[in-house]
């Protein structure tokens, strides 16, 4: 006799919601997704996350006080039954015990009608806790960013690793356990069996560097084994990372494997400058360090320009740093580039988008978010550029500064 398999309703919907919870990385491609017009209310939540246990243990903890916060906001304007059901997807992302030991640096969470998406961060943001009639993107387009975030991919002939940072930090990002990270697992059936007989290399994972030279046979098998390895690494990052992102890539070897992969690698955004060590035998804060050496004057180049062409426009009256003369060239789309400040938020609603009406608010209001956050959104909408930038770095005192395009 068979078994009665029904569930009831609320069992499915809790199974669907679990197998919602899948998260997914950061990309272009999504937070253009969160800038389309949604049905309102607009949750959005971050928070820091731990990769290991114990740390791990509070999280949850700490998600459960950020739904408290959303919770407290939808009840200024929805009945019980309707913050339950707007509440549900985070209360079921909450109980998902899986899901909690698999975090990385940070997590963000977005759900309105017809849309939630759990988007692993490999940065720490800060804690926030928002419901608005649109989604709070302004942490997302920071880690965006091609000023300060890049991608460092660590090779050698056994293997490869890729990291993620900015001018702070820096990550391992997860491949995936399908991904064939090593030259076994790449070239399978391909690779030479004399390969690993003929030279050690030394790299990631490896202490040696030891390279044995020679002409024909042995080594010319191993040299072509390293150079179909070297391309399929190199087409491997562009399209899964270069390529989503836009970020610069910065190489990490020893120094004989530099120009070969150069010269394999057909990535616009791999930079010239490379990292001359084995970055397993240096600290996380070292390679930071030497990331950045080879980042921080394009960067610094660019946001010194971006001040420098703001002062210029203010001057001439094309550009300006007062929050309503901004909001109305925003909705007029006169603005060519925005400047905002990233750990502000300023609770002002703009309340017309023809006249670009402005009017304080709570930030508990359950239709108000961050000026700033919606002010970003607005300009890249109309077609312009828009950047995150921390508060040493703005040329002015009221959180934004936007340079006119006439």
């Amino acid at each position: 006799m068979r078994r009665n398999s029904k569930i009831n309703v609320e069992q499915a919907t809790q199974i669907i919601l679990q197998n919602n919870n899948a998260m997914e990385l950061l990309t272009k491609e999504l937070i253009q997704e969160l800038l389309l017009d949604n049905d309102g209310p607009c949750l959005s939540l971050y928070m820091p996350t731990h990769r290991s246990h114990p740390e791990n243990q509070q999280d949850p903890i700490r998600f459960q006080s950020l739904i408290k916060t959303l919770k407290s906001s939808l009840a200024n304007k929805y009945s019980a039954s309707e913050v339950q059901k707007f509440l549900e997807p985070f209360v079921s992302l909450h109980g998902d015990t899986g899901f909690w030991n698999h975090t990385l640096m940070g997590l963000a969470v977005f759900s309105a009608s017809g849309l939630y998406k759990v988007v692993g961060l490999h940065e720490k943001v800060d804690e926030l806790a928002i419901v608005a009639d649109s989604f709070h993107t302004k942490p997302l387009r920071q880690i965006m960013q091609t000023a300060d975030h890049y991608h460092v991919v660590a090779i050698s002939l056994r293997d490869f690793k890729l990291f993620e940072g900015t001018r702070h930090s820096i990550v391992e990002v997860d491949l995936g356990a399908e991904t064939p990270t090593t030259i076994t697992q790449a070239l399978g059936g391909e690779l030479t069996e004399k390969h690993t007989t003929v030279a050690s290399y030394g790299g990631v994972g490896a202490n040696s560097s030891s390279m044995h030279h020679g002409h024909g046979g042995k080594m010319d098998e191993v040299d072509n084994d390293t150079e179909k390895y070297f391309r399929i690494i190199a087409a491997f990052i562009y399209e899964n990372y270069s390529k989503p992102t836009g970020c610069p890539l910065i190489l990490a070897a020893l120094p004989e494997h530099h120009s070969l992969f150069h010269k394999l690698s057909k990535n616009s955004l791999l930079l010239p400058t490379s990292i001359a060590a084995n970055p397993t035998s240096i600290s996380t804060e070292k390679l930071v360090r030497m990331a950045w050496e080879i980042m921080e004057p394009d960067y610094l180049k660019k946001i010194n320009s971006l001040v420098e062409r703001f002062n210029q426009a203010k001057a001439n009256g094309k550009g300006s740093d007062d929050l309503k003369e901004v909001a109305v060239a925003a909705v007029e789309g006169k603005i060519d580039t925005l400047l905002v400040e990233a750990n502000r938020i300023i609770a002002v609603r703009i309340t017309n988008l023809i006249t670009g009406n402005t009017q304080n608010k709570d930030l508990s209001n359950p239709k108000v978010d961050d000026l700033l956050d919606d002010m970003g959104e607005l300009v890249m909408k109309m077609g312009g550029q828009v950047m995150v930038l921390p508060a040493s770095s703005m040329p002015s005192q009221t959180g934004l500064a936007a340079i006119y395009r006439y």
